[in-house]
Formats: structure tokens, sequence, C-alpha cells
């Protein structure tokens, strides 16, 4: 699906901050972000839904949340995290994809669909969080 926007971002067509890939999915930094270490999780080949993917494609997607999960954690101490995916008529992308979004105590989860832009001036450039995202995975990896 050489038009689909997704699979041009998840295979790095399109110009992405990535935290982490395998040969399955690509994970990056959310263009606008509900906080910082936002992150969306896609699959290089073409899916639409979650009902679609493949067995090994779903445990990359699923995998890859735990680790970004693991880091965003170290990284901002968010006081929880919400793992979404939005499927059918509500996927803007019209590709699977997941979001990891570390959250704080009193932000309401019906924020993050407003139609107007929030305010985000507490946001890191997205480039000191891919970094410091990229450093946190990395050494999740190496511990084991």
């Amino acid at each position: 699906m050489t038009e689909c926007l997704g699979c041009m971002l998840a295979n790095k067509e399109q110009n992405v901050f990535v935290i982490f890939e395998n040969d399955h999915i690509t994970c990056f930094l959310d263009h606008e972000p509900f906080n910082n270490g936002h992150v969306l999780i896609l699959p290089k080949r073409h899916y639409e839904d979650v009902d679609d993917l493949d067995v090994e494609v779903a445990y990359s997607i699923m995998d890859a949340s735990r680790l970004i999960s693991k880091a965003i954690k170290q990284l901002y101490t968010p006081d929880g995290i919400t793992i979404c995916q939005n499927g059918g008529v509500f996927s803007e992308l019209t590709h699977y994809h997941m979001h990891v979004v570390p959250r704080y105590e009193g932000q309401q989860f019906a924020e993050f669909y407003q139609e107007q832009p929030f305010e985000r001036n507490n946001l890191e450039s997205l480039q000191i969080v891919t970094i410091n995202l990229r450093n946190a995975v990395r050494n999740i990896i190496e511990e084991g």
C-alpha cells in the first residue's frame, strides 16, 4: 500500500523519531504527544485492525509495548501508562497502530481525544525525548 501514511511512517519513508524497531514493527514518537514519551507502535506490513494481525506481528507489538512502558516509567515516572488502539473509522491512519501514553494523576483520558490541541508548554523537544527513550530501551534490553 504505497499510499498508506501508516506504511510510510512504519517504513521510515516519512520523518519519524524512532525509539525502537525490529523486523516487524517500528516504534516512534507521536508528532503531537499527549505527554513526553508518547510513542506509537506500527507494523511495517499493512494491517488495518487488530484482528488482521498475524501472531508474530501481534507478539512484536505487545513485546514492544512492554519495553517502551518500562523505558517511559524509568524516564518520566508517570502515575500510569495507557495503552490503546483505535480501529475502523476511529483510526486516523487506516493502518493499525498502538499508542503507549504516560499519564499523570488529574489528567482525564478524554483530553487525549480533544479536537483542539491542549496546552503543551512543558513538553521536551522530540529530539531530546528520542535520545532519552532510545538509551533507556537499549539499557533495558542489555540488562535482559
